[in-house]
C-alpha cells in the first residue's frame, strides 16, 4: 500500500509540476520502467488521479494527463480564500493555549528568516504557520482540504522569482493576522488573510 501512496504522490508532483504535460498519454509499462514498480501500483495510482482529475481514462485509448490549467490555478486561490476565512474565524474562537505558543514560535521564526533573507525557509515556515491555524480550528475536514490546495499551488508554482521587498511585505501580511490571534479579533483575522491570500494571487500570476 505504501508503494502505491508514493507511487501516486510522486506522479501527482510530476503533473503539477508540468513534468507531464496535459494531454500526455500514460502507459502502465512506461510507469512501471520508469518507478521500477510493478503493475499493480500502477494501476492503484491510475485510480487515485482519476478520482482527484489529475488524469482520464478513455476506453481503447488509454490514460492520459489532464493536469491544472492557469484558471485551475486561479479558481484554486479563490476556493482556498474562503476556506481559510473559515479556517482562521474557527482557530481564533478555537485555539488553545499550546498550539498560539507554536503559531507564535512560527512567527518569531519567520521575523528570524526575514532578517537573514533566507527566502526558502521563510516559504517554508510560512506553510508551517498556515499548517497550525488549519489545526487550531479542530476540523479534520478543513485541515485536510486547506492542506491539499496548498500542496497543489506550492508544486505549481514552478521557479520562484521573489522581488526585493517580497519577504518584508508577506512578513508583514503575517504580522496582521498574528495579531488578529494575539487580540483574539476575528474582523481583523478575516480582513488580514484575506488580503494576504488576494496578494499571494496576484504574486503568482507575475
Amino acid at each position: 500500500m505504501a508503494l502505491c501512496t508514493d507511487l501516486y504522490t510522486n506522479l501527482r508532483k510530476d503533473i503539477l509540476q508540468g513534468k507531464l504535460q496535459q494531454g500526455e498519454k500514460l502507459t502502465e509499462q512506461h510507469i512501471c520502467n520508469e518507478y521500477s514498480v510493478s503493475r499493480t501500483p500502477v494501476r492503484e495510482a491510475f485510480r487515485q488521479l482519476e478520482l482527484e482529475g489529475f488524469i482520464e481514462t478513455i476506453p481503447n485509448r488509454g490514460a492520459f494527463v489532464v493536469g491544472f490549467s492557469d484558471q485551475d490555478i486561479r479558481d484554486m486561490y479563490e476556493l482556498r480564500k474562503a476556506y481559510e476565512v473559515i479556517a482562521v474565524n474557527w482557530a481564533i474562537e478555537r485555539i488553545m493555549a499550546e498550539e498560539f505558543n507554536k503559531l507564535e514560535e512560527a512567527f518569531e521564526f519567520m521575523e528570524f528568516y526575514t532578517q537573514k533573507n533566507d527566502a526558502e525557509k521563510m516559504q517554508n515556515i510560512n506553510i508551517r504557520f498556515h499548517e497550525l491555524i488549519y489545526k487550531a480550528s479542530h476540523n479534520r475536514m478543513l485541515y485536510n482540504v486547506l492542506t491539499s490546495y496548498q500542496f497543489y499551488i506550492k508544486q505549481s508554482k514552478g521557479k520562484r522569482h521573489y522581488t526585493d521587498d517580497y519577504l518584508e511585505k508577506v512578513l508583514e501580511e503575517h504580522r496582521a493576522i498574528f495579531e488578529s490571534f494575539k487580540n483574539k479579533d476575528i474582523e481583523a483575522g478575516i480582513l488580514a488573510i484575506s488580503k494576504h491570500l488576494d496578494n499571494a494571487k496576484q504574486r503568482a500570476n507575475r
